[in-house]
């Protein structure tokens, strides 16, 4: 803080703020964009600009009131505890200045305002008397047209070249080879040193097999609507597939276990990572315990670590450590892949679309509903044996709901056999 004083009479206090510590292995951060334009005044706790570094993106926040002023520029990559902007406690609040409970009022009232814009079609769209009589009347939606107008206005120009190039994006230049770099964020360069280093310093190998998705998709038809009345989430693939692993881990220990130095460390819990596609790039959540959780629990870890993926608003606690990586590529369309061990991981299950698909049923053919499963794996610390007996194991108890309850057939465990 800085304090400049003539005679006794308070000039002025400078709040620095500076890069925050967010992790004992993250030195610099980039600065990715201001929020807050320069000179603006700004409440306290008002988000002022994202920040982001090699494994997560955050924000920093204003201490005080004041009028801001930024010190470092968008890009620029800052040590912690480096000074990123100051903030002036004495300036005076302008007469519009909005109280923190009236700006909030605001925001809220602008993102209602732009929905209902957006509902009803785009009716304040600026257009010139011409140009709108032509859309009306060769029903040119204003989305295909690109407004070269003074302060965005359409011109009668604009909707006859829209006419004239159907299909084409808004805008657009024909025949364009034009080239646009862009510097690669601390996130992705992070995504990208761990990809190679996995494929680089392990024995990645992956194995296959399918599971009829039958008796969770009926399963899910029968109870879905009860399950989101009493827990508040929707009943989805993830937590079948996440409650099926765990207990596979639990028979098939060198699956949850990495190399340590020269030694294997074994787990006795299960910390199952989720691969979420965020902005930024991909990310891998840690639900913890997912051994001893309920499949509710399950439902809810993931829908809020989903939800900050999103928002890019993980912690770095959040996405640290794990013992097992779940990812699913057919939320995409993926019919099959081999992922990437996440290191230093040893086994990656991989999910796919489901498709239905003719198969033999007691000498019967019948359309199921299939999906494919892939388990890349560290063939340094897990045999063939391990990992094609772990994926089968995930498939039996995928195919037999039942099971992920205890963990065994019920009716085995009744004749206790």
């Amino acid at each position: 803080m800085q304090t400049d004083y003539v005679g006794k009479k308070l000039l002025s206090i400078m709040i620095e703020i500076k890069i925050p510590t967010v992790g004992e292995s993250i030195n610099e951060v980039t600065l990715v964009k201001w929020i807050v334009p320069n000179g603006t005044y700004v409440q306290r706790d008002e988000i002022l600009c994202e920040l982001e570094s090699e494994k997560a993106t955050f924000e920093l926040n204003a201490e005080q009131a004041g009028v801001l002023t930024h010190i470092a520029n968008e890009g620029d990559t800052l040590a912690i505890g480096d000074l990123a902007c100051s903030i002036d406690e004495t300036a005076t609040p302008p007469a519009s200045a909005p109280k923190p409970i009236e700006k909030v009022a605001e925001v809220a009232a602008t993102i209602a305002a732009t929905s209902a814009a957006s509902i009803t079609n785009n009716t304040d769209i600026k257009a010139t008397p011409l140009a709108a009589n032509i859309m009306a009347d060769k029903k040119v939606n204003v989305a295909d047209v690109h407004a070269s107008g003074s302060n965005g206005k359409i011109t009668k120009h604009d909707v006859l070249e829209a006419l004239e190039k159907p299909g084409t994006k808004p805008g657009s230049v024909l025949f364009s080879r034009e080239e646009k770099p862009e510097k690669m964020s601390n996130l992705r360069k992070t995504i990208s040193r761990r990809l190679v280093e996995a494929k680089n310093t392990t024995a990645m190998l992956t194995t296959f097999n399918e599971v009829d998705m039958t008796e969770i998709m009926a399963l899910r038809a029968k109870y879905k609507d009860g399950f989101k009345a009493k827990h508040g989430v929707n009943l989805g693939f993830m937590s079948f597939f996440t409650k099926a692993c765990a207990t596979a881990l639990g028979e098939w220990p060198s699956v949850n276990a990495y190399i340590d130095g020269e030694n294997i460390l074994f787990h006795n819990y299960c910390d199952i990572s989720i691969a979420v596609s965020a902005p930024k790039g991909l990310v891998v959540p840690v639900i913890r315990n997912a051994e001893s959780l309920s499949m509710a629990e399950i439902e809810k870890t993931v829908v809020e670590l989903a939800g900050k993926a999103r928002d890019n608003k993980l912690s770095i606690e959040e996405m640290t450590g794990g013992t097992f990586t779940i990812t699913n590529g057919g939320v995409f369309g993926s019919l099959m892949s081999t992922p990437i061990i996440n290191i230093p991981q040893s086994a990656i299950l991989g999910m796919h679309k489901i498709q239905d698909r003719p198969m033999a049923i007691n000498g019967n053919v019948e359309i199921r509903p299939m999906m494919y499963l892939a388990l890349s794996y560290d063939h340094r610390i897990i045999d063939g044996r391990e990992s094609v007996g772990f994926l089968v194991r995930v498939k039996e108890l995928l195919e037999n709901p039942a099971q992920l309850l205890v963990g065994k057939d019920p009716v085995k465990l009744l004749l206790e056999l």
